[in-house]
């Protein structure tokens, strides 16, 4: 187990905790208040807990909170990005993967998998990006548009607690 370097979410507010983690879930909150309000422990100064704690908060929520949050997240190399309306971990992200880089060839690819994976699967294409580039990115597009909707629902959800987990990580 890996604790925090400079907080122990055991000894904060309820203010204090949601400005730290509140954002871990994109634009999501309600994922830190539902675990602050279930109680915290000093088992939760250690990462792993805590973010266990918080993927079984998003896992045990109503499939439409669950949707949001999933909606919540922007498009890789979407307009967002483009218009620097990114949060700033997601903007971190995505120019850790290189997705900035973009070629206008890669651009378009990226512009045509977001449009046909959100027409079929009616909302955003999820993945942790952390340690990918954008090749890899537009292959697992690729793979992921022959999918069935209930199958990316639950890799959407999946991606997303790693997305938090390398988040809670960075803090």
């Amino acid at each position: 187990m890996t604790a925090f370097r400079f907080c122990k979410p055991s000894e904060m507010s309820r203010a204090n905790f949601l400005e730290a983690f509140g954002d871990i879930y994109e634009h999501s909150p309600w994922v830190a208040e539902t675990v602050f309000e279930q109680g915290i422990g000093p088992q939760d100064d250690q990462i792993e807990n805590l973010h266990q704690r918080m993927a079984a908060a998003l896992e045990g929520a109503d499939f439409q909170a669950q949707l949001d949050l999933i909606n919540a997240h922007p498009d890789l190399a979407g307009r967002a990005a483009i218009n620097g309306e990114l949060t700033e971990a997601s903007t971190k992200e995505q120019s850790g993967a290189g997705i900035d880089q973009c070629t206008p060839e890669e651009f378009d690819k990226f512009t045509t998998y977001n449009d046909r994976y959100k027409a079929k699967f009616n909302f955003p294409f999820i993945m942790a990006v952390k340690g990918a580039n954008r090749h890899q990115i537009l292959a697992a597009f690729e793979t992921r548009l022959n999918n069935d909707r209930d199958t990316e629902f639950e890799t959407a959800i999946n991606e997303i607690n790693k997305i938090a987990f390398l988040r809670l990580w960075d803090l």
